[in-house]
C-alpha cells in the first residue's frame, strides 16, 4: 500500500475575510473530492485570509497511480480562477 500526499500552498486574491476564504476552499475542496476521489485538508495558514495550506491524499497499491492522480489535481488547480498555486510538493508514505 503507497499513500500519496500532495501538499498545496495556494493565494487566494478574491478573499476579503475568513468567511469568503471558507467559501471559496469548501467549493474548491468538494470539487476534487468528487473529481478524484481523494481525501482534501486545510492544514494550515487557518487565520489567512489569502492564503491557504490544503493536503490532497490518495491511497493505491502502485506508486504511478497515486503519482497520476496527484498530478491531475495540480493541473486541475492551476486552472481555478478563484486560487492560484505558490507552491507544491508530493511526498509518498
Amino acid at each position: 500500500m503507497l499513500v500519496g500526499v500532495l501538499i498545496l500552498d495556494l493565494y487566494i486574491p478574491a478573499s476579503n475575510s475568513l468567511k469568503d476564504k471558507r467559501g471559496i476552499l469548501k467549493r474548491l475542496k468538494d470539487r476534487i473530492r468528487n473529481k478524484f476521489n481523494v481525501s482534501v485538508s486545510e492544514i494550515d495558514d487557518q487565520d489567512v485570509w489569502r492564503r491557504a495550506q490544503l493536503a490532497v491524499a490518495h491511497v493505491s497499491n502502485r506508486g504511478n497511480l497515486s503519482n497520476s492522480i496527484l498530478s491531475q489535481v495540480v493541473n486541475f488547480v492551476e486552472r481555478e480562477h478563484d486560487v492560484q498555486i505558490l507552491d507544491y510538493r508530493l511526498e509518498f508514505l
